[in-house]
């Protein structure tokens, strides 16, 4: 029972930092999109 909940909770601390990971990702190359757009006339 405990290892079933260990497992659990490794598995949705894995996720949310795959999701961290790619939200940080995402607003880089959206900021990097607009550093470019307002650098370039």
């Amino acid at each position: 029972m405990c290892t079933e909940k260990l497992t659990i909770c490794l598995r949705v601390i894995r996720n949310a930092w795959h999701f961290h990971y790619a939200l940080r990702l995402m607003i880089k190359v959206v900021c990097g999109g607009i550093g470019i757009a307002l650098l370039t006339p």
